[in-house]
Protein backbone atom coordinates (compact mmCIF):
# COMPACT_ATOMS: atom_id res chain seq x y z
CA UNK A 1 0.00 0.00 0.00
CA UNK A 2 3.05 2.36 -0.07
CA UNK A 3 2.90 5.81 -1.84
CA UNK A 4 -1.28 6.11 -1.50
CA UNK A 5 -0.81 9.67 -0.59
CA UNK A 6 -0.88 12.29 -3.07
CA UNK A 7 2.30 15.14 -2.62
CA UNK A 8 -1.45 17.82 -1.55
CA UNK A 9 -2.68 15.18 1.21
CA UNK A 10 1.11 15.03 2.47
CA UNK A 11 1.80 18.33 2.50
CA UNK A 12 -1.99 18.86 4.52
CA UNK A 13 -1.09 15.98 6.73
CA UNK A 14 1.95 17.45 7.75
CA UNK A 15 1.01 20.73 8.17
CA UNK A 16 -1.84 19.21 10.32
CA UNK A 17 1.07 17.76 12.36
CA UNK A 18 2.74 20.89 12.87
CA UNK A 19 -0.44 22.74 14.00
CA UNK A 20 -1.60 19.43 15.87
CA UNK A 21 -1.75 20.23 19.84
CA UNK A 22 -3.01 16.79 20.84
CA UNK A 23 -1.02 13.86 21.12
CA UNK A 24 -3.60 11.66 19.96
CA UNK A 25 -4.45 13.12 16.42
CA UNK A 26 -0.50 13.34 16.26
CA UNK A 27 -0.73 9.83 16.24
CA UNK A 28 -3.06 9.11 13.70
CA UNK A 29 -1.37 11.78 11.33
CA UNK A 30 2.17 9.81 11.97
CA UNK A 31 0.41 6.45 11.57
CA UNK A 32 -0.68 7.61 7.35
CA UNK A 33 2.36 8.80 7.31
CA UNK A 34 4.12 5.95 8.18
CA UNK A 35 2.22 3.86 6.37
CA UNK A 36 2.39 5.71 3.17
CA UNK A 37 6.28 5.38 3.44
CA UNK A 38 5.61 1.35 2.92
CA UNK A 39 6.32 0.77 6.83
CA UNK A 40 3.78 -2.42 7.98
CA UNK A 41 1.33 -2.37 10.19
CA UNK A 42 3.07 -4.05 13.04
CA UNK A 43 6.23 -1.30 12.28
CA UNK A 44 4.58 1.25 12.70
CA UNK A 45 2.61 0.25 15.93
CA UNK A 46 5.88 -0.31 17.08
CA UNK A 47 7.31 3.20 16.41
CA UNK A 48 4.04 4.46 17.83
CA UNK A 49 4.24 2.02 21.03
CA UNK A 50 0.56 1.21 20.03
CA UNK A 51 -0.96 -1.76 18.70
CA UNK A 52 -1.68 -2.95 15.09
CA UNK A 53 -5.18 -3.43 16.10
CA UNK A 54 -5.18 0.75 16.52
CA UNK A 55 -3.42 1.38 13.42
CA UNK A 56 -5.57 -0.44 11.25
CA UNK A 57 -8.33 1.53 12.48
CA UNK A 58 -6.74 4.60 11.88
CA UNK A 59 -6.20 3.76 8.38
CA UNK A 60 -9.73 3.13 7.94
CA UNK A 61 -10.63 6.21 9.64
CA UNK A 62 -8.76 8.25 7.13
CA UNK A 63 -10.39 5.94 4.36
CA UNK A 64 -13.68 6.46 5.26
CA UNK A 65 -13.48 10.45 6.39
CA UNK A 66 -10.32 11.71 5.18
CA UNK A 67 -7.62 14.09 7.27
CA UNK A 68 -10.67 15.50 9.27
CA UNK A 69 -11.51 11.99 10.85
CA UNK A 70 -7.67 11.95 11.95
CA UNK A 71 -8.20 15.22 14.44
CA UNK A 72 -10.10 15.51 17.11
CA UNK A 73 -11.93 18.77 17.15
CA UNK A 74 -12.20 20.28 20.83
CA UNK A 75 -12.52 23.88 20.01
CA UNK A 76 -16.37 24.69 21.07
CA UNK A 77 -18.35 26.83 18.76
CA UNK A 78 -21.14 26.59 16.17
CA UNK A 79 -20.95 24.01 13.97
CA UNK A 80 -20.47 26.06 10.89
CA UNK A 81 -17.21 26.79 11.50
CA UNK A 82 -13.88 25.27 9.25
CA UNK A 83 -13.30 22.12 9.17
CA UNK A 84 -10.17 21.16 10.06
CA UNK A 85 -8.75 21.02 6.73
CA UNK A 86 -9.57 23.76 5.79
CA UNK A 87 -8.17 25.68 8.39
CA UNK A 88 -4.89 24.17 7.52
CA UNK A 89 -5.77 25.27 3.92
CA UNK A 90 -6.14 28.61 5.91
CA UNK A 91 -3.00 29.26 7.53
CA UNK A 92 -0.93 27.91 3.90
CA UNK A 93 -2.48 31.19 2.25
CA UNK A 94 -2.01 33.24 4.97
CA UNK A 95 1.64 32.44 5.03
CA UNK A 96 1.74 33.10 1.48
CA UNK A 97 -1.05 36.52 1.97
CA UNK A 98 -1.01 39.05 4.37
CA UNK A 99 -4.14 40.92 4.91
CA UNK A 100 -3.67 43.98 7.45
CA UNK A 101 -7.30 43.61 8.76
CA UNK A 102 -9.46 41.02 9.94
CA UNK A 103 -12.40 41.65 8.33
CA UNK A 104 -10.24 41.28 5.07
CA UNK A 105 -9.99 36.95 6.56
CA UNK A 106 -13.45 37.11 6.93
CA UNK A 107 -14.43 37.59 3.85
CA UNK A 108 -11.73 35.03 1.85
CA UNK A 109 -12.99 32.46 4.70
CA UNK A 110 -16.60 33.67 3.51
CA UNK A 111 -16.13 33.68 -0.55
CA UNK A 112 -13.33 30.06 -0.20
CA UNK A 113 -14.97 28.41 2.12
CA UNK A 114 -18.71 29.52 2.79
CA UNK A 115 -17.96 29.80 6.47
CA UNK A 116 -18.92 33.23 7.86
CA UNK A 117 -16.79 35.02 10.78
CA UNK A 118 -17.00 37.49 13.01
CA UNK A 119 -14.12 39.83 13.33
CA UNK A 120 -13.78 38.28 16.94
CA UNK A 121 -14.47 35.02 16.18
CA UNK A 122 -12.06 34.98 13.27
CA UNK A 123 -9.41 37.02 15.70
CA UNK A 124 -9.74 33.46 17.94
CA UNK A 125 -8.85 31.78 15.37
CA UNK A 126 -6.09 33.01 14.09
CA UNK A 127 -4.38 33.58 17.54
CA UNK A 128 -5.21 29.62 17.83
CA UNK A 129 -3.85 28.84 14.55
CA UNK A 130 -0.28 30.61 15.60
CA UNK A 131 -0.73 33.87 13.73
CA UNK A 132 -0.18 37.43 15.79
CA UNK A 133 -0.87 40.94 14.37
CA UNK A 134 2.80 42.62 13.99
CA UNK A 135 4.73 44.83 11.66
CA UNK A 136 5.95 43.15 8.42
CA UNK A 137 9.79 43.57 8.35
CA UNK A 138 11.54 45.72 5.55
CA UNK A 139 14.19 44.30 3.25
CA UNK A 140 16.00 45.95 0.49
CA UNK A 141 14.15 45.88 -2.51
CA UNK A 142 17.37 44.97 -4.85
CA UNK A 143 18.30 42.26 -2.46
CA UNK A 144 20.03 39.38 -4.57
CA UNK A 145 19.65 35.96 -3.48
CA UNK A 146 22.30 34.61 -5.79
CA UNK A 147 25.08 36.95 -4.77
CA UNK A 148 24.12 36.44 -1.10
CA UNK A 149 25.11 32.39 -1.93
CA UNK A 150 28.08 33.65 -3.69
CA UNK A 151 29.33 35.20 -1.31
CA UNK A 152 28.82 32.96 1.87
CA UNK A 153 31.10 29.95 -0.28
CA UNK A 154 33.47 32.36 -0.60
CA UNK A 155 33.46 33.55 2.97
CA UNK A 156 33.55 29.63 4.53
CA UNK A 157 36.22 29.63 1.99
CA UNK A 158 38.35 32.21 2.95
CA UNK A 159 37.85 30.52 6.95
CA UNK A 160 39.33 27.41 5.78
CA UNK A 161 41.72 28.31 3.87
CA UNK A 162 43.43 31.70 5.79
CA UNK A 163 46.34 30.87 7.99
CA UNK A 164 46.34 30.45 11.78
CA UNK A 165 47.52 34.13 12.57
CA UNK A 166 44.76 35.68 9.90
CA UNK A 167 42.37 37.59 11.07
CA UNK A 168 38.65 38.60 9.06
CA UNK A 169 37.17 41.68 10.47
CA UNK A 170 33.51 42.64 9.55
CA UNK A 171 33.52 46.79 9.46
CA UNK A 172 30.77 49.04 9.26
CA UNK A 173 29.51 52.24 10.82
CA UNK A 174 26.78 53.15 12.82
CA UNK A 175 25.27 56.80 13.38
CA UNK A 176 23.42 56.81 17.50
CA UNK A 177 21.11 59.23 17.67
CA UNK A 178 20.93 61.74 20.69
CA UNK A 179 17.51 60.94 21.46
CA UNK A 180 14.77 58.80 22.36
CA UNK A 181 12.97 57.26 19.67
CA UNK A 182 9.03 56.35 21.05
CA UNK A 183 8.53 51.97 21.06
CA UNK A 184 6.12 49.45 21.62
CA UNK A 185 5.36 48.08 25.02
CA UNK A 186 2.27 47.12 27.33
CA UNK A 187 0.46 50.37 29.05
CA UNK A 188 -1.81 50.19 30.73
CA UNK A 189 -5.21 50.37 28.81
CA UNK A 190 -6.36 54.49 28.67
CA UNK A 191 -3.18 55.53 30.14
CA UNK A 192 -0.43 57.63 28.49
CA UNK A 193 3.33 56.39 28.74
CA UNK A 194 5.98 59.68 28.16
CA UNK A 195 9.74 59.16 27.11
CA UNK A 196 11.87 62.74 27.73
CA UNK A 197 13.51 63.56 24.53
CA UNK A 198 15.91 65.83 23.43
CA UNK A 199 15.63 68.50 20.91
CA UNK A 200 17.85 68.82 18.06
CA UNK A 201 19.07 65.58 15.83
CA UNK A 202 22.87 65.28 16.73
CA UNK A 203 24.50 61.92 16.08
CA UNK A 204 27.44 60.41 16.68
CA UNK A 205 29.29 58.70 13.99
CA UNK A 206 30.87 55.74 15.08
CA UNK A 207 33.09 53.37 12.69
CA UNK A 208 34.10 49.97 13.93
CA UNK A 209 35.76 46.51 13.10
CA UNK A 210 35.00 42.64 14.81
CA UNK A 211 36.65 39.62 14.53
CA UNK A 212 35.06 37.07 15.40
CA UNK A 213 37.71 34.32 15.93
CA UNK A 214 39.19 36.36 19.42
CA UNK A 215 36.13 38.85 19.49
CA UNK A 216 38.43 41.64 19.14
CA UNK A 217 36.24 45.28 18.48
CA UNK A 218 37.56 48.12 17.67
CA UNK A 219 35.70 51.22 17.44
CA UNK A 220 36.38 55.09 16.94
CA UNK A 221 34.42 57.86 17.22
CA UNK A 222 34.59 60.35 13.86
CA UNK A 223 33.34 64.09 12.32
CA UNK A 224 32.47 62.11 9.74
CA UNK A 225 32.75 58.62 8.29
CA UNK A 226 34.79 58.78 5.09
CA UNK A 227 38.07 57.92 3.42
CA UNK A 228 40.10 59.26 5.91
CA UNK A 229 38.16 58.03 8.75
CA UNK A 230 38.52 54.20 6.91
CA UNK A 231 42.38 54.36 6.92
CA UNK A 232 42.58 55.03 10.12
CA UNK A 233 40.63 52.46 11.39
CA UNK A 234 42.39 50.08 9.30
CA UNK A 235 45.69 51.71 11.18
CA UNK A 236 44.26 50.98 14.65
CA UNK A 237 43.44 47.15 13.31
CA UNK A 238 47.22 46.38 12.05
CA UNK A 239 48.31 48.21 15.59
CA UNK A 240 46.04 45.47 17.12
CA UNK A 241 46.90 42.60 14.64
CA UNK A 242 50.57 42.73 14.01
CA UNK A 243 50.98 39.20 12.34
CA UNK A 244 49.18 37.70 9.63
CA UNK A 245 46.90 39.06 6.88
CA UNK A 246 43.93 41.21 7.60
CA UNK A 247 40.77 40.50 5.46
CA UNK A 248 37.99 43.60 5.77
CA UNK A 249 34.69 42.68 5.34
CA UNK A 250 33.17 46.01 3.59
CA UNK A 251 30.17 46.99 2.06
CA UNK A 252 29.62 48.81 -0.94
CA UNK A 253 29.96 52.18 0.27
CA UNK A 254 31.81 54.95 -1.59
CA UNK A 255 34.53 55.42 0.13
CA UNK A 256 35.19 51.90 0.42
CA UNK A 257 35.15 51.65 -3.69
CA UNK A 258 37.49 54.85 -3.70
CA UNK A 259 41.10 55.64 -5.74
CA UNK A 260 42.39 57.39 -2.15
CA UNK A 261 41.72 53.91 -0.28
CA UNK A 262 42.48 51.60 -2.89
CA UNK A 263 45.98 53.02 -3.46
CA UNK A 264 45.97 53.58 0.84
CA UNK A 265 45.73 49.54 1.36
CA UNK A 266 48.45 48.78 -2.02
CA UNK A 267 50.63 50.15 0.70
CA UNK A 268 49.38 47.56 3.28
CA UNK A 269 49.89 44.75 1.94
CA UNK A 270 48.74 42.08 4.92
CA UNK A 271 45.21 44.21 4.30
CA UNK A 272 42.56 43.15 1.91
CA UNK A 273 38.99 44.71 0.77
CA UNK A 274 36.67 41.70 0.41
CA UNK A 275 33.17 43.70 -0.80
CA UNK A 276 29.69 42.22 0.43
CA UNK A 277 26.73 42.11 -1.93
CA UNK A 278 24.90 45.44 -2.34
CA UNK A 279 22.11 45.62 -0.34
CA UNK A 280 22.76 42.25 2.32
CA UNK A 281 23.31 43.93 6.13
CA UNK A 282 22.04 40.56 7.21
CA UNK A 283 25.72 39.23 6.12
CA UNK A 284 27.56 41.63 8.27
CA UNK A 285 27.64 40.62 11.63
CA UNK A 286 28.92 43.59 12.89
CA UNK A 287 25.31 44.78 12.18
CA UNK A 288 23.99 42.84 14.96
CA UNK A 289 26.39 44.63 17.46
CA UNK A 290 24.86 47.59 16.32
CA UNK A 291 21.76 46.39 17.15
CA UNK A 292 22.55 45.55 20.64
CA UNK A 293 23.44 48.28 21.34
CA UNK A 294 20.73 50.47 20.54
CA UNK A 295 17.93 47.85 22.47
CA UNK A 296 20.74 48.40 25.66
CA UNK A 297 20.47 52.14 25.34
CA UNK A 298 16.45 52.51 23.54
CA UNK A 299 14.91 54.36 26.81
CA UNK A 300 18.31 56.04 28.15
CA UNK A 301 17.65 59.62 28.26
CA UNK A 302 21.09 61.78 28.37
CA UNK A 303 20.67 65.36 28.52
CA UNK A 304 24.28 66.53 27.32
CA UNK A 305 25.05 65.39 23.94
CA UNK A 306 29.03 65.29 25.47
CA UNK A 307 27.94 62.90 27.99
CA UNK A 308 25.81 60.78 25.65
CA UNK A 309 29.14 59.88 23.66
CA UNK A 310 30.75 59.74 26.96
CA UNK A 311 28.75 56.59 27.94
CA UNK A 312 28.41 55.31 24.49
CA UNK A 313 32.10 54.74 23.92
CA UNK A 314 32.52 53.69 27.10
CA UNK A 315 29.77 51.26 26.76
CA UNK A 316 31.72 49.57 23.60
CA UNK A 317 35.62 50.28 25.48
CA UNK A 318 33.93 47.80 28.01
CA UNK A 319 31.67 45.71 25.75
CA UNK A 320 33.20 42.51 27.05
CA UNK A 321 30.71 42.95 30.04
CA UNK A 322 27.98 41.00 27.74
CA UNK A 323 30.35 38.52 26.29
CA UNK A 324 27.65 35.68 27.81
CA UNK A 325 25.49 37.56 25.73
CA UNK A 326 27.44 38.41 22.78
CA UNK A 327 28.60 34.91 21.98
CA UNK A 328 25.60 33.45 20.94
CA UNK A 329 24.47 36.66 18.93
CA UNK A 330 27.50 37.19 17.07
CA UNK A 331 28.54 34.05 14.62
CA UNK A 332 28.62 33.78 10.91
CA UNK A 333 25.37 32.07 10.69
CA UNK A 334 24.34 33.67 8.18
CA UNK A 335 20.83 34.73 7.95
CA UNK A 336 19.73 34.73 3.84
CA UNK A 337 16.81 37.90 3.02
CA UNK A 338 14.92 36.72 0.22
CA UNK A 339 11.60 38.68 -1.13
Amino acid sequence: MQGFLTEEQIRILREAHYSCRLRKSADRIKAILFLNEGFSYEQTAKLLMLDSITIRRYEKQFESVGVDGLIECRYFGSHGLLTKVQEIGLIIHLKNHTYQTVKEICSYAFTHYRKSYSVEGMTHLLHRMGFVYKKTKQVPGKVNLEQQEVFKKAYAHLKQSKKKEDRIYFVDATHPQHNNMPFYGWIYKGATKTIKANSGRRRLNLNGALSLEDMTIIIRSEQTINTEAMKQLVLDIENKQPKGDIYLLVDNASYNHSYEFTDFLKLHPRVHARYLPAYSPNLNVIERLWKFFHVKHRNKYVEKFKEFEKETLYFFKHIHRYDTELKTLLTDSFQTISI
